[in-house]
């Protein structure tokens, strides 16, 4: 079904089921499969493939030659029914690829909104990425990765399969993650290290100084007080009941299951 509203180049391939909202652009030579949505005022540009069990929200900007919903590299794949979800307001810069999710990794990969991936930034398949993320030109996340909100990658980073990054978090280029880093934390190398807490990112997003200083003591509990992650948690979660934000780390440590990096 399209809708009457949207524009479609005549060399465009858009097969017979998929469904296209009103003000949908679909530029020159892109190819649209039978089983994919597209959410209204979304525009691929040109060159664009869009394949599998795929949605696409509202006022997403897609650029050529990127691959979206397309089968996966991971070699238990058998041609499942599995899925790619994106929200809205998404910038998906040329030559972004992003894989639809396996029967094993719960059959979905998710993107959530105003996200922007750069030049040639690769998602796999059954990542879960939040909302206003931003992935530099050719950063890499292997299979099963969980990117919360805020997360900004470097350019030339790659991320180990099943690694949670949490909110806020800011990756230098060239890094290198194979363990889970928490909330907030500021991290570059190979393999990532930390150092610090993101107050610039923190200020540019409107968080106040008591807020900042409570992160920045929990961040100090967790790699300079010399205690395990179990003998520190009583003192974040004291932390939590006064501080909001302090509860991101709280969440995250339940989710983690790599260690995070040192």
């Amino acid at each position: 079904m399209i809708h009457p509203s949207a524009k479609i180049h005549p060399s465009s391939i858009v097969e017979e089921g998929a469904k296209i909202a009103e003000n949908v652009v679909i530029g020159p030579f892109c190819i649209v499969g039978n089983q994919v949505e597209i959410g209204k005022g979304t525009i691929l540009h040109s060159h664009v493939v869009v394949k599998g069990v795929t949605t696409i929200g509202e006022d997403n900007q897609i650029f050529q030659f990127a691959s979206i919903g397309e089968v996966n590299q991971d070699l238990k794949y058998r041609d499942e029914p599995t899925k790619t979800i994106i929200g809205h307001r998404n910038r998906i810069r040329e030559s972004v690829t992003i894989h639809r999710g396996t029967v094993q990794g719960g059959g979905v990969t998710r993107i959530g909104d105003d996200n922007l991936f750069m030049i040639n930034a690769h998602i796999a398949h059954d990542c879960k990425i939040k909302n206003r993320c931003i992935l530099a030109n050719n950063a890499t996340l292997a299979g099963h990765v969980q990117m919360d909100d805020f997360v900004i990658v470097g350019g030339m980073s790659a991320i180990h399969q099943f690694v949670v990054i949490g909110s806020h978090v800011m990756l230098g280029g060239g890094t290198m993650v194979s363990q889970d880093i928490p909330p907030y934390v500021l991290a570059q190398g190979n393999h990532a290290r930390p150092f610090g807490v993101n107050i610039e990112g923190l200020k540019r997003r409107g968080f106040e100084k008591p807020t900042m200083r409570a992160i920045r003591n929990v961040y100090k509990l967790i790699y300079r007080s010399g205690k395990t992650l179990e003998e520190v948690i009583p003192e974040i979660e004291q932390y939590a009941r006064t501080e909001s934000a302090v509860s991101f780390f709280l969440d995250f440590f339940k989710r983690s299951t790599r260690g995070i990096i040192r």
